[in-house]
């Protein structure tokens, strides 16, 4: 087949042009990455050689080979592992099929700052990619295993590559760089020198299991040790580091590491890491989470989700197991029970090294909760066996501060006389402070927390107390404050205006009554205890799921002039534009929650006619 030139998909290109002209600081990972790809490839061929007796393929002396050409400047990468097929080549260099990827590529856009965009491209981890960083061509040749033909890809990252096909090339992939000229003024990134080449091997990819030689070479530049294997008292924090980095393709240090060993019955070692950063594709559908698999130091497979629930998907690392079978699918694992026992003791590893950080170190775990408190949420639908820990871990806002508090904190400031734990969920913090149902609570000093992450209208509905407080929702259900009449009093007074108002908005509400949650307000809308949130409401129609309305309460002051006119007119003999006035009510009441009108348009007339008499 001759050559052909094939354009990059757009975001590709985008990112391609960053990595030209990158102004990332630490250029040396290009290797790194390099390596780990051919990593990834070796464990893969040995894989599908255990698996496939009839495989074709050469498995002798499975190993990563580096060459360097000083006066060409060329710096070449080579593996016999699994190799590519032409389609394979255009799918995963072609093409960036990663979640987030235009929204980083906009925020990188965006950016001004140049650390800022270091962090970004760090974050996302563009692997292959950073070839660009410092070649100006970029020249790749493989052969998928058990495949007679090969394919040869080469780019300047300009946009296009070329691709035709390879008879010759061998088992493997090849990657050979045309490193950018030599800049007198940076010497120690000069590529093209052969000590340069050694010395990045050592420190960053010493771990890898299969041995890197310089071309020519049957010395190992690596000790080939597995990390997670060797006592935890033997392996340095950058040790520790670079593994992460190797595993996760992310470019930023971890923020905690989990090394642990269990013996017994069921033997295995597991190294685990929460990342500093969250990946752009933690809360898209399609993206991939669980640890690495091994046994007995043979890779079984990337992403088992058997390993770690949903909600630790941030979770990177490697368990490797013992007495597994080489070919176990992920099916099987769904349902292995050793399996199991490995997963609850991995989840309770992962939650206690959090409690221990919460209570070491509370600007690190501000910042593990800024990153991936909204999935740690997620545990509290799904893991009731560690609900209570997780209760623990949450930082929520509040009323007390701008700070974040944690519910047992929130307890300890409770005044004598409360019951319930205080909260309200809304779209956003402004929203839930301004909302009328805030107001007797906050006059009278009552701390409520302030829930806006979509996922907390879930949670609040499953779990019901903490430390043996009830959770309240301030838009729910009865609330007594105390009130200036007693309610007997008042219900006689409004009587005639409650059954008058509910008979008026019959289609709206399913109830009016009199409120001890307002102070300045007119008048609010609330839910009965059990009732589904507007908002949660929203939630379930925006995933497709048909919901029917459910008609909420509307709750009246009793010492609003607005109300207590109201009251007056009804007992009047004109009651001339009195249904209007009842309508703008419940319309006012409702915007005021951030809830939608049926008919903006007719409630926007209304106020304009009422505005226009008053002129």
């Amino acid at each position: 087949m001759s050559s052909e030139t094939l354009e990059f998909q757009a975001e590709t290109r985008q990112l391609l042009q960053l990595m030209v002209h990158s102004i990332y600081s630490n250029k040396d990972i290009f290797l790194r990455e390099l390596i780990s790809n051919a990593s990834d490839a070796l464990d893969k061929l040995r894989l599908e050689s255990l698996i496939d007796k009839d495989l074709v393929a050469d498995t002798d002396d499975l190993h990563i080979t580096l060459a360097v050409d000083a006066e060409e400047r060329t710096l070449t990468v080579r593996d016999n592992g699994i190799g590519m097929s032409r389609d394979d080549v255009i799918q995963l260099i072609g093409t960036i099929a990663k979640s987030g990827t235009a929204e980083m590529l906009r925020k990188l856009r965006e950016s001004k700052d140049a650390t800022a965009k270091q962090e970004l491209i760090g974050q996302f981890g563009v692997g292959f990619y950073s070839t660009f960083m410092v070649a100006d061509k970029v020249t790749l040749v493989t052969r998928r295993a058990g495949h007679t033909g090969g394919t040869r890809w080469e780019s300047t990252g300009e946009g296009t590559y070329e691709i035709e096909a390879a008879d010759d090339a061998p088992q493997g992939t090849s990657v050979t760089l045309h490193l950018k000229p030599e800049d007198t003024d940076d010497q120690l990134h000069d590529y093209a020198v052969d000590r340069k080449v050694r010395e990045i091997v050592k420190r960053y990819s010493d771990f890898i299991a299969w041995p890197i030689r310089m071309e020519g070479s049957t010395e190992a530049l690596n000790s080939m040790k597995a990390l997670w294997a060797r006592p935890r008292s033997e392996v340095s924090d950058e040790e520790y580091h670079e593994f992460y980095k190797h595993v996760s393709h992310d470019w930023t240090d971890p923020l905690e590491t989990i090394h642990m060993k269990a013996e017994g019955t069921f033997e295995y070692e597991a190294l685990l890491f929460i990342p500093s950063r969250a990946p752009f594709d933690l809360f898209s559908r399609d993206g991939k989470h669980g640890v690495q698999l091994y046994v007995k130091r043979v890779f079984i497979m990337d992403d088992c989700e058997a390993l770690t629930p949903q909600y630790l998907r941030f979770v990177k690392g490697v368990v490797d197991a013992h007495d597994l079978s080489l070919n176990i699918s992920r099916e099987i694992l769904q349902q292995d029970r050793q399996i199991q026992v490995v997963r609850r003791r991995l989840v309770k590893k992962v939650l206690s090294t959090l409690t221990e950080l919460r209570g070491k170190d509370s600007d690190r775990y501000g910042t593990f909760w800024g990153e991936f408190g909204r999935a740690l949420k997620e545990g509290l639908l799904d893991d009731a066996d560690n609900r209570d820990t997780l209760l623990d871990l949450l930082l929520l806002p509040s009323t007390a501060s701008g700070e974040l508090t944690t519910l047992r904190d929130y307890v300890s400031r409770m005044k004598e006389d409360q019951k319930d734990i205080y909260f309200m969920t809304g779209e956003s913090r402004a929203m839930v402070e301004h909302s009328p149902h805030m107001e007797a609570f906050l006059a009278k000093g009552y701390e409520v927390l302030i829930l806006t992450d979509p996922v907390d209208e879930v949670w609040v509905e499953r779990v019901n107390e903490f430390d043996g407080k009830p959770l309240q929702s301030i838009a729910k259900g009865q609330v007594d404050l105390g009130a200036s009449e007693t309610p007997a009093e008042q219900q006689e007074e409004f009587a005639p205006l409650l059954t008058w108002l509910g008979e008026t908005l019959q289609d709206d509400v399913k109830e009016v009554r009199l409120s001890s949650r307002l102070t300045t307000s007119a008048a609010c809308i609330v839910g009965d205890a059990h009732d589904i949130t507007p908002t949660l409401e929203k939630m379930y129609r925006a995933m497709g799921q048909e919901m029917p309305h459910t008609k909420r309460i509307l709750e009246l002051n009793p010492a609003h002039p607005l109300v207590t006119g109201l009251r007056s007119a009804l007992s009047g003999d004109d009651r001339d534009g009195l249904e209007e006035t009842a309508e703008l009510l419940y319309g006012v009441a409702l915007l005021a929650e951030g809830g939608e009108l049926t008919d903006p348009s007719r409630f926007t007339r209304l106020v304009a006619d009422r505005l226009a008499r008053t002129l």
